[in-house]
């Protein structure tokens, strides 16, 4: 990256250096990234950063796993077939390296004071499930249906032991909520492929009975797209 574009990054964007990196799961990468610029940010679960990746200004959005308010975001970036600019940067970088970061941003936010609180995604959205869930008290109402790839890709969500896991090729996220069969009332939040997200909603309203309001969606991809916002 020209040296000549650093004081505009500097007054567009937050700089940190990763200071730990190593697996979380399976497919998923923990990057921890500190520095003064990310102290006393206002984080709200659920929300995402944007991150320039490689040698140029490429930007990648990811949801924030975790914020320590003295100066501190970690992120799990998949490691996944046919990565692109972003999952190489993920798979790649290392503690030492300087990165630059926007503000914390997006809707797809936790809504505390729900009586029931409904997770329905896959790995795209366990991340922001994660930070949801660690926000929630231990007995806040909780149920969902979160798919993986294989079982050692499931992240460690708080909370989990009230969740339905799935391994896909078992049952369609769809099928799973129907017969999990969340009563209205509460908050569902739906994330990861697209067209996924849509079905899971359909079900939710159309069959049984949500308030369309109430579910909160967030299609991250799309099958032959670098990414949805």
């Amino acid at each position: 990256m020209p040296a000549l574009l650093n004081p505009v990054l500097d007054l567009l964007m937050l700089r940190g250096t990763v200071t730990e990196a190593g697996p979380i799961s399976a497919r998923m990468r923990r990057l921890r990234i500190e520095g003064d610029a990310l102290t006393g940010l206002d984080v709200r679960p659920g929300q995402q950063v944007r991150v320039l990746v490689g040698s140029g200004l490429t930007r990648r959005t990811y949801s924030v796993w975790r914020y320590d308010p003295s100066g501190a975001v970690e992120l799990c970036v998949l490691d996944h077939a046919g990565a692109g600019p972003g999952a190489r940067w993920g798979h790649d970088v290392e503690v030492g390296a300087q990165v630059r970061l926007g503000k914390p941003e997006g809707s797809f936010t936790l809504r505390p004071d729900a009586g029931h609180h409904v997770f329905v995604g896959e790995e795209t959205a366990s991340v922001a499930f994660g930070a949801m869930l660690a926000a929630l008290p231990e007995g806040a109402r909780v149920s969902g249906c979160v798919e993986t790839e294989t079982a050692e890709d499931r992240l460690p969500l708080p909370h989990s032991d009230r969740l339905n896991w799935l391994t896909r090729g078992e049952t369609s996220l769809p099928a799973a909520v129907q017969r999990l069969a969340p009563e209205p009332g509460g908050i569902a939040y739906v994330a990861g492929e697209a067209r996924t997200v849509q079905q899971v909603r359909q079900v939710l309203v159309r069959e049984l009975g949500w308030d369309r309001r109430s579910v909160i969606t967030k299609p991250f991809w799309a099958p032959g797209k670098r990414g949805l916002e």
